[in-house]
């Protein structure tokens, strides 16, 4: 039975907004995701989660949301314990979370979506003038009457914290929110949440970026392998030994441009010609875009989601439609929308979304990795699937691509973030592309898990390969890319050479603003 006494302030001060005791979760199989972890985040503070993808801070927050029941240790909120049953029961205790794999229902609207599950008669209309009043409110901004299948990952992301910041939540957990946010967007959230604090409300600030957590949070508490490396307070802590409590090592930040072997050739690998596509909705997604990738080159493409940077890569990959303009891969022209096509012209893509376009979450490991090549020999014999080569090839890449899983066979859904992204990159990867087109391929991954991406990114690009980054994270940008493009409502504003890009202006760009730029500019 839990302890049901008060939890109660030193020195007479107010009880912690959240006080949570020895919390132990154990999944069938022996899997301990959380052990005797504490965590106390005090009324008014931003109060950072720090850890590895699988380090167990989903499950806390999951604990903490009443999604799972810990198995041991206690929950109080404002010093009265409490014990979830479900979702509800966290939400009506005013716990409000952003996850970052989305609670949304696909065909239903952004208003819909956000008065979900509230009680009595709402009308449409009051429902999405509360959306637009605090997507202005909080520079959020999203269609109300949108539905959620047509918005892109950003833009999702925005309408799951509309929808927390609607039901007042007095704790508020956001998982990696600002992934999708220009440097000028990111401030502006935080002085959001520093105006919440202000009034009394707590945050629990879940993030890889580790400047963005000092920038913002009071204190720290960093998890590895399930159990809390303790609380720290921000400020005077260097990322570095943050990142070396996440992950028990010394980690390459990325603070700088990573290290490359070989420099750009001349062989043009991917040509886009005045591309034009139109959105989910029927609006202009693509107005004229015009980009060259060389051999050993990496392209980064960055621009505030939903300015056409997912429309992109999916007519790149065959996956929508074009309205005007052509696509060669390699000297290969692809004509119409086939996937296929663009395979077989030498096109590798790492899609946003990892475990439902990049991946089938349902599938085994070994499955997801042959899931473009299992037409071909070695895969196949005619008309039948050589399961052991299946088998092979996954028990291969595993090793070599570090995965983390307990076998060849295991669901991909059971993996984590990190696990996930590099069951993805080891399949594209393998097929010896010419071009690989990656979009946002570090979104929500921890440090140790985004240096590995980066490098066999940079890896990918020695080989000879023509990478085509996109990215809403600038530092990702600018710590792998020769040249920048900036994209902004369907168009290319700019191209700069990485050596002479600057933060502040690629980050007006990203706005839309261009009254920095000279006359020959875009």
């Amino acid at each position: 039975m839990p302890d049901t006494a008060p939890v109660v302030a030193s020195a007479g001060g107010p009880p912690p907004a959240l006080a949570a005791r020895h919390i132990t979760k154990r999944f069938p199989g022996g899997v301990v995701a959380n052990e005797a972890v504490d965590l106390e985040v005090a009324p008014g503070e931003i109060h950072a989660l720090l850890g590895e993808n699988g380090a167990g801070k989903s499950t806390l927050s999951n604990c903490f949301t009443g999604l799972y029941r810990p198995d041991e240790g206690t929950i109080a909120l404002h010093g009265q314990p409490v014990e979830f049953h479900s979702p509800r029961d966290a939400i009506e205790a005013g716990i409000g979370m952003v996850h970052q794999h989305f609670r949304l229902v696909e065909p239903f609207t952004v208003a819909e979506n956000v008065v979900l599950g509230e009680h009595g008669r709402i009308r449409r209309a009051d429902a999405e003038a509360r959306v637009a009043e605090l997507g202005e409110r909080y520079g959020l901004e999203v269609d109300p009457s949108a539905r959620v299948w047509q918005l892109s990952v950003g833009q999702q992301q925005r309408v799951e914290i509309i929808k927390a910041l609607s039901r007042e939540a007095r704790l508020l957990i956001l998982d990696e929110p600002t992934a999708v946010l220009t440097p000028q967007e990111a401030e502006s959230l935080f002085e959001v949440l520093r105006r919440m604090t202000a009034e009394g409300r707590s945050v629990i600030f879940i993030s890889h970026k580790l400047e963005e957590v000092r920038a913002v949070a009071d204190r720290v508490t960093v998890l590895r392998d399930g159990r809390s490396e303790g609380t720290h307070a921000v400020a005077g802590t260097a990322s570095r030994d943050l990142a070396r409590l996440m992950v028990g090592r010394d980690v390459d930040l990325g603070a700088g441009p990573v290290t490359r072997r070989e420099l750009p050739g001349s062989d043009i690998v991917l040509q886009v010609h005045d591309l034009r596509a139109d959105g989910d909705r029927g609006e202009v997604a693509l107005d004229g875009v015009s980009l060259t990738v060389h051999a050993h080159e990496v392209l980064g493409v960055c621009g505030v989601s939903g300015n056409g940077q997912r429309e992109l890569a999916e007519v790149i990959a065959g996956m929508r439609p074009r309205t005007a303009g052509t696509v060669e891969v390699a000297g290969t022209v692809l004509s119409g929308s086939d996937p296929r096509k663009a395979q077989d012209a030498g096109l590798a893509h790492v899609p946003e979304d990892r475990l439902h376009t990049g991946l089938s979450p349902s599938l085994s490991i070994e499955d997801n990795l042959a899931l473009t090549a299992y037409r071909r020999p070695p895969f196949s014999w005619g008309p039948f699937l050589r399961r052991s080569r299946f088998r092979a090839n996954a028990t291969d890449l595993i090793e070599q691509y570090d995965v983390r899983a307990p076998g060849p066979t295991t669901p991909t859904r059971v993996l984590s973030g990190g696990n996930v992204q590099k069951v993805l990159l080891a399949r594209e990867f393998s097929s010896d592309p010419k071009v690989l087109m990656a979009a946002s391929p570090t979104r929500g991954l921890d440090v140790g898990a985004i240096e590995t991406v980066r490098a066999l990114l940079a890896e990918a690009a020695d080989r000879g390969v023509g990478v085509l980054l996109l990215s809403e994270d600038l530092d990702e940008i600018l710590s792998l890319s020769d040249r920048i493009a900036v994209i902004y409502e369907g168009t290319i504003l700019a191209v700069v050479d990485r050596a002479d890009a600057d933060v502040e202006e690629l980050g007006l760009l990203m706005g839309g603003d261009v009254s920095h730029l000279g006359g020959d500019a875009a």
